[in-house]
């Protein structure tokens, strides 16, 4: 019998060594608190169709998107205030899975049950864990993202879909240099100065960090529509990687007026989280929020930011789908690397090493 036509359980009594798909036992972003309403939330995340609804004491479950007696989606059925009923035959499941209602009859059978995922929501984000076979409970906490609760800044956010791998993702934003090219009417600037950007990049086994300097430049248009600079600024870029998300601050000071390494620098800031969730190989979901400090006029100004925000992750999401396409065309073509791909790689490498 060849291994392609095995099940599961041979397959785990045979001698070939497998990796799993995604790193485990670790949170993962699932949703934005914003996406849960009145109406349950499907999605597919590490190959998990999943079922999320918040009942009416603002509670979060996450379920298996299957009923248990003929299989209908629980995401097509509505919401009620102790649970979610199946839109088939109306069985009502509670938040842990259970049967609590058969219509027309009265014994729920015992085994009327759905499989339940770990969740927290903090910070306005939804985390579900994913653990292996020995560890299908929590270990931690979700990573804590407190400018989200910080009344300096407002924020906003949305959710994209991409048909390409997570990684893909993960290698855009670490790399900022593109900026100049594919963002050159909003977040771009200087393509050359983007090449040519001081850049220190430090890693361990858990994170990569890269902090890029661009002192002296001309400010870009969403930074010129949201922020009265003077004139010329000083930049940067501050891209913190975790398999789970990046967190993104980028920002500038008028020319000369702050130190760059100050954490507490003043000028215009743009905190963008960055949560990129396998739905399977091949695609992905990408759960960002931006949050700004606006100075002056404070809503129309975040307003402003986050749909210029938008407008360069639309261009990204064009970028990235073309150029996994033209992956699958070209499969049997290597790609280099050059200067600008030190942070990538190293991310690359931390997800490979928790592959198990």
């Amino acid at each position: 019998m060849s291994v392609q036509h095995m099940s599961a359980a041979e397959l785990i009594n045979t001698d070939v060594e497998t990796k799993s798909l995604f790193p485990l036992n670790m949170w993962y972003v699932a949703a934005l608190s914003s996406e849960l309403k009145d109406k349950p939330l499907a999605r597919t995340i590490l190959n998990h169709q999943i079922v999320f609804f918040r009942t009416s004491d603002g509670e979060v479950s996450a379920l298996e998107d299957r009923c248990c007696h003929r299989a209908l989606p629980l995401s097509l059925g509505t919401i009620e205030n102790n649970g979610i009923r199946c839109g088939y035959h109306g069985l009502l499941f509670n938040g842990d899975g259970k049967c609590v209602e058969v219509p027309g009859q009265d014994k729920v059978p015992r085994k009327a049950l759905v499989s339940t995922y770990s969740i927290c929501e903090q910070n306005h984000l939804i985390w579900i864990w994913f653990g292996d076979e020995n560890t299908q409970e929590p270990t931690c906490t979700p990573p804590e993202y407190p400018v989200h609760n910080n009344p300096e800044y407002l924020f906003d956010g949305d959710v994209y879909h991409y048909e390409a791998p997570y990684q893909l993702i993960h290698d855009n934003l670490l790399d900022l240099s593109h900026l100049g090219y594919v963002h050159l009417y909003t977040i771009g600037g200087n393509a050359k100065l983007h090449m040519t950007a001081e850049t220190k990049v430090e890693s361990d086994e858990k994170m990569v960090r890269v902090v890029r300097h661009m002192p002296d430049s001309v400010p870009p248009p969403t930074y010129t529509a949201a922020y009265p600079f003077k004139g010329k600024i000083d930049r940067w870029q501050e891209i913190l990687f975790k398999i789970s998300h990046l967190e993104i601050w980028t920002g500038a000071v008028d020319a000369g007026s702050d130190s760059l390494d100050n954490p507490n620098r003043d000028g215009f800031h743009m905190k963008g989280f960055h949560g990129i969730t396998p739905e399977t190989e091949t695609t992905c979901h990408y759960l960002w929020t931006m949050s700004t400090n606006p100075k002056h006029d404070p809503e129309e100004t975040a307003k402003k930011v986050i749909e210029q925000t938008r407008l360069t992750f639309d261009e990204d999401k064009v970028v990235i789908e073309a150029q996994y396409k033209n992956m699958q065309n070209f499969k049997n073509r290597t790609m280099l690397d050059i200067h600008v791909d030190v942070a990538p790689n190293r991310a690359r490498r931390i997800i490979e090493s928790q592959l198990t």
